[in-house]
């Protein structure tokens, strides 16, 4: 005989779930992060990083261009020792306008 009620409660719908939670913010730009999320350490994993903050793909990109896991690991967590950087800096402020799904091919590095 099958039970009457479900033994684990009712079924939940998990897009009801990610619909009422916005998006994070990226944390290069501060821009809200679209469909395309990526989880970037700060501080390199081969360089004994742990964390992970949320960023646009096109800034994670930017990032790895213009810097080497060396310079990332001194920078660490410093959102503002980053965007002191002329190249970083103006790429902010060229994406800012941009939508949040927005992604254009990034320069290699520079070396």
């Amino acid at each position: 005989m099958a039970r009457k009620y479900s033994k684990h409660g009712p079924y939940d719908d998990p897009q009801e779930e990610q619909a009422a939670t916005p998006p994070p913010d990226c944390w290069l730009c501060g821009r809200p992060t679209g469909t395309t999320l990526v989880w970037h350490h700060p501080v390199p994993k081969s360089r004994g990083g742990r964390d992970v903050v949320p960023m646009h793909p096109i800034c994670q990109q930017t990032l790895v261009a213009n810097f080497t896991n060396s310079e990332l690991q001194r920078h660490g967590m410093d959102v503002e020792g980053l965007l002191a950087n002329p190249d970083i800096r103006k790429f902010v402020d060229w994406v800012a306008k941009k939508d949040p799904d927005f992604t254009a091919a990034t320069s290699k590095k520079q070396r």
